[in-house]
Parts: C-alpha cells; sequence; structure tokens
C-alpha cells in the first residue's frame, strides 16, 4: 500500500467509466479565464469587489418591520416563515432552515403558484411533526425521534398559503437539490446508525414531491450512503451529482440512473455510484495525477484545470470505516474509502453544487483557505477552478449556491460574523462577470427576545446576537424575480425582491 493507501485489489474490483470526449472547455468567465491564462503566480482572492447594485445598509421585513437584513437601495423582503410558527397542519415549523429550493410553478386561474421545499438540518431528536411521512420513527429514551426532515411551503401570487411538514425521521438534511420533473431531493448529512435501538441506518437521500402525501420516505440507497450535503441534476440524461460534506476526506460522486426516465420514483429503480478521478492535469501546481488527487482540490488556484473520469464504486451502501489518507488514519464514508483506494480524488468539504446551462458548479467551503467555486462540463469531463478566497473579506466558506435564470452566481456564507466596512453579519454575496464576489445582503439579527416578541414572534431558541448564523436554501423563481433564501438561526425564511436587471443576477 502506497502513501495513497491505494489496494491493487481492491481496485479490480472497481472499473472506471468509458472515455470521455475531450472537447474544449468554455468557462462562463470568459474575461478571468483570458486573465488568468497569463498568470503565473496562483491568483487567490482577498477582498470583495464594488456591488453593481450599490452599497447595502438595514432595511425592514415587510412583514414584521423588524430591520433583519442589509440590502442595496431599491430591494425589499418579506418574511414568509418563521421556526416555531404554527403550520397549517397544526405543528409548529422545526428549526434549523436549510437547503431550499422551487419545485414547482403553476397557473391556477389568475394566479400563479409556487411550491418551495425546506431542509431542517436537525441532527438529534425532535417530537414527531405531525404527520408527514417519516423514515426512522424508533422513539428514543425521552419519546423522541430522529428530527431532520424537510417542510413544504405553497405561495399563492406571493402569499404562504399552506405550510406543512413533508418528510420526518431523517437526521441532519443538510442540503439536497430540485430535480428536472419537480421534486426535491432531500440530503443527510450524518451517517447514524440505529438499528441496534430499533431504528435505520442513516446518510441517505431521500425524494420529496410537492404533494406530501406522494413522499415515499424510503431512502435512495444507490445514490450513497455518506455525509451529503447537495445534489444537482444533468437534465440531458438525469445523471446526478453529489457532495460531500466530512472534512478533508470528501469525495465527488455521480449517480447513473438505471431508469433515466426523469419521474417521480426513477431513482428508486437503483443506478451506479461514481467517484472522479483526475485523468489528467491541464493547468496546475501539482506534479503529478498522484498529487492532484490527493491534494490538488484541497489548495486550488484560480484557472486551475483538469480532465475527470469517473470510477464505479463496488458497494455504495458500505457503512463507515477508517483509512490511511495521506498519513493519517480518519474515519471515512464507506464510498470514500473505496474512491480513495482507486485513486479518486479528494477535496476538503464538498458542499453547493448547482446545474445551469451546461456546467455543473461546486463549492469546496474550505478548499484555498476560505472556499473555491470550480465549474465542471460534465459533457467533456473537464473542471476549472472560477473563485478561491484566502481572505473572509472575499468569501468567508461560502456553502450553498444557486444561479439565477440570468446565470448570475450567489453564494451563502457559513463562516461566521464577516466583519467588513457594514459592520459584523454573515453574507449572501454575488460573484460578477470577471470573476469577483460582491456583497449583495448581510445578516442583521441581533434582538432580543422581548423585540422578537413585539413582532409578534414567540421564538423557543435562537434569540438574541445571531449575526454569524449563516445564510442557506438560495434559489430563484423560474422567472427571476424573487430571491428566497433561509438564515439558519432563527430560522427564517426570505423572499427578495428588487431590480435584478442592474447587475449580473
Amino acid at each position: 500500500m502506497n502513501d495513497l493507501g491505494f489496494n491493487a485489489s481492491r481496485r479490480n474490483m472497481l472499473k472506471g467509466s468509458a472515455g470521455l470526449a475531450a472537447v474544449p472547455f468554455v468557462s462562463t468567465f470568459a474575461l478571468m479565464a483570458a486573465r488568468n491564462a497569463q498568470a503565473a503566480d496562483c491568483t487567490r482572492l482577498a477582498t470583495m469587489a464594488a456591488s453593481p447594485f450599490g452599497p447595502v445598509a438595514p432595511v425592514a421585513d415587510l412583514t414584521t418591520g423588524m430591520p433583519l437584513l442589509q440590502l442595496p437601495a431599491g430591494f425589499s423582503y418579506r418574511t414568509i416563515g418563521w421556526q416555531d410558527d404554527l403550520m397549517s397542519d397544526g405543528v409548529t415549523c422545526p428549526a434549523r432552515f436549510d437547503g431550499m429550493a422551487v419545485v414547482q410553478h403553476r397557473r391556477d386561474g389568475r394566479s400563479t403558484e409556487l411550491v418551495l421545499v425546506r431542509n431542517h438540518e436537525v441532527g438529534n431528536f425532535a417530537r414527531k411533526t405531525g404527520a408527514a411521512p417519516t423514515y426512522d420513527s424508533a422513539l428514543n429514551a425521552a419519546g423522541l425521534h430522529a428530527g431532520g426532515g424537510t417542510t413544504t411551503l405553497v405561495l399563492r401570487d406571493g402569499e404562504v398559503v399552506d405550510v406543512r411538514a413533508s418528510l420526518a425521521g431523517t437526521m441532519t438534511n443538510c442540503a439536497g437539490g430540485a430535480t428536472p420533473w419537480g421534486t426535491w431531493m432531500s440530503c443527510e448529512e450524518n451517517t447514524e446508525d440505529r438499528t441496534a435501538v430499533g431504528g435505520k441506518k442513516h446518510g441517505y437521500v431521500f425524494e420529496v414531491d410537492p404533494d406530501p402525501a406522494r413522499t415515499t420516505a424510503q431512502p435512495l440507497v444507490q445514490m450513497g450512503r455518506f455525509k451529503h450535503e447537495a445534489v444537482a441534476i444533468d437534465p440531458t440524461n438525469n445523471i446526478c451529482y453529489q457532495t460531500e460534506d466530512a472534512s478533508p476526506v470528501s469525495a465527488l460522486y455521480r449517480f447513473v440512473p438505471d431508469n433515466g426516465g426523469g419521474y417521480t420514483g426513477a431513482y428508486a429503480d437503483g443506478g451506479r455510484l461514481y467517484a472522479a478521478r483526475i485523468k489528467r492535469i491541464e493547468r496546475s501546481a501539482a506534479a503529478t495525477l498522484v498529487d492532484a488527487n490527493a491534494t490538488a482540490f484541497a489548495s486550488p488556484c484560480v484557472g486551475d484545470e483538469y480532465l475527470l473520469e469517473w470510477v464505479e464504486l463496488a458497494n455504495p451502501d458500505a457503512a463507515p470505516t477508517t483509512a490511511n489518507v495521506v498519513g493519517t488514519v480518519r474515519n471515512v464514508s464507506g464510498p470514500f474509502a473505496q474512491a480513495w483506494n482507486a485513486g479518486c480524488a479528494r477535496m476538503l468539504r464538498g458542499e453547493g453544487i448547482w446545474y445551469h446551462g451546461g456546467r455543473i458548479y461546486i463549492v469546496d467551503t474550505a478548499a484555498g483557505g476560505d472556499g473555491a467555486l470550480w465549474e465542471l462540463n460534465p459533457a467533456s469531463g473537464r473542471i476549472k477552478c472560477i473563485y478561491v478566497s484566502n481572505n473572509q473579506l472575499a468569501g468567508n466558506n461560502l456553502d450553498n449556491i444557486t444561479i439565477s435564470p440570468r446565470g448570475g452566481i450567489i453564494c451563502c456564507e457559513d463562516g461566521g460574523n464577516s466583519p467588513d466596512q457594514f459592520g459584523n453579519g454573515s453574507r449572501l454575496f454575488g460573484i460578477d462577470n470577471q470573476g469577483s464576489p460582491f456583497i449583495l445582503a448581510k445578516n442583521n439579527l441581533n434582538f432580543s427576545a422581548e423585540q422578537y416578541a413585539a413582532a409578534g414572534k414567540t421564538l423557543t431558541a435562537g434569540n438574541g446576537n445571531q449575526l454569524g448564523s449563516e445564510f442557506c436554501g438560495a434559489c430563484f423563481d423560474p422567472l427571476g424575480r424573487t430571491l428566497f433564501v433561509n438564515i439558519q438561526t432563527p430560522g427564517i425564511t426570505f423572499a427578495i425582491t428588487g431590480p435584478w436587471a442592474t447587475g449580473n443576477l
């Protein structure tokens, strides 16, 4: 076994994918690519650029009157959901809002309806959430079960007309992704095994239908058992790309379904799980493929580029184990152990992932110091680093991402207070066409329990200074008019509108 922990007999059990066509890579950041093609040094960013929308300042919520966010002039917002609010199904809304997407956009007479599905990153135990479809119903000594899951919101002409729990009995539902056929894939970032107490294994993806009654709470086992973060599906073939958030031993995966029909329940027919391996170095300081796969994704420079291949993993449902990773024995997921033994690429912490316009955008929240963003062309297999922060002023651990219908990138921060010229507060930031980040919004949550109560909110948790609480779940409506986003603690969902056309979002 060499320093990569490579095991020849294990590798013989794994199959490389068919050859990938080496077609020219085209970045959405053409100006940035041209600039960095000639750069001899390692480009990492240290500051934010000026925002095309102008500076931010506190703006009052149109629902409660509280200045919960800082936004540019001309932007406004409404809060459309809070933790501990009473929902339509008679139970209070769970805490720890996280990944989210608009999964359905439909006309109802003269009205327009949107359906959003929202994750709740509750890791341990909680009360049963109404009549939601439930995966693991085993109770602990206190009579509580696995507390993660999802809630579904229905908006008619911008007003919430229904909100209810839509998945329960899961754990640490962090992010996920919308499907091209109009459902939500909710991902567990937790691999706990509760079978010894009458429960179930965790670490899976679950499909959530816009109609909670159609959700099966069935784990999609062949998509792998690991600390899932998010998924993005290529609509041209319904292949799903997945990130793993298990610092510093994360892989990049893709799931090829046996049933590529593109409808609710198709993934439950099974499929094959693959992990990414660098096949060729196009531009990088890495000297060898062994070095590149072991460390290059962890310490990237803007403009680094590789050709990937995909290695099939024999057992997607393998249990967590240990592996010698770059000289250190670490706890790893079963799929990562197989990928590592096959010489696949190691990321630090895979986070947000999003498909847009034939490209897949992939976040490593810890790479390069404070986070990196990669652009993958799934058709050619080429992946290129388009943004790296090595200073929290340029982005403090970007996490969830979204792409607007106009092609603009928005990143959610997960790095704490992020002090800058506008004071403390985590940020929602965009990336301009030159590859530079700019501030779009700042968290302004610094209120007492009494102030929340005066606004009609009786929160049982999350009061006080929450300036460091992360933005998450950013997503636009299909027409690009409203940006929906969460702050995790206290859990609040925002609907932001403004002059998007004045910038690149």
